[in-house]
């Protein structure tokens, strides 16, 4: 659906496409299908993936099913411990949502460890970027117009 800011008078508003939530002039896209880490990020333009300004309660509510387990787009692949979300801009600490003794670069799963970032259960956990997870996208929401009709 189109959300427009101004649905009475002829000026554009922004939107995203069918299928992706809006927020604050960004547009959000929640998966259904589990993939790794590097295939989300692959199969996604380059201007989705990052959320870090998403990040907020509403989100974290969203986030509550068990089976919701999303890729969110922060990896510490390059740097052990440097968490750097994939337009290269560091984690902002008072936006983390770190389970607690998280992240532990676990590698009994894999031997390579943990370097990519999921959430679920109303936290975030570091997982094998080997892993299926869904993925979070976020995309600047379009400028455009949008018709309204009425019935009554």
């Amino acid at each position: 659906f189109l959300l427009c800011c101004n649905l009475f008078k002829d000026q554009p508003c922004q939107k995203c496409e069918e299928g992706w939530e809006q927020d604050r002039g960004q547009c959000y896209f929640f998966s259904i299908n589990g993939s790794s880490w590097e295939e989300s990020r692959n199969g996604l333009n380059s201007s989705t993936f990052p959320l870090q300004s998403f990040l907020s309660n509403r989100l974290i509510e969203k986030m509550d099913n068990t089976e919701d387990k999303f890729w969110i787009g922060l990896t510490d692949s390059e740097v052990e411990g440097e968490w750097l979300w994939v337009d290269g801009s560091r984690l902002n600490t008072s936006l983390s949502f770190w389970f607690a003794q998280e992240p532990d670069n676990w590698t009994q799963e894999n031997p390579d460890g943990e370097d990519c970032a999921r959430m679920g259960e109303g936290m975030w956990w570091d997982k094998s970027c080997k892993a299926s997870q869904k993925s979070i996208c976020e995309k600047q929401a379009e400028m455009g117009r949008t018709a309204v009709t009425c019935v009554t």
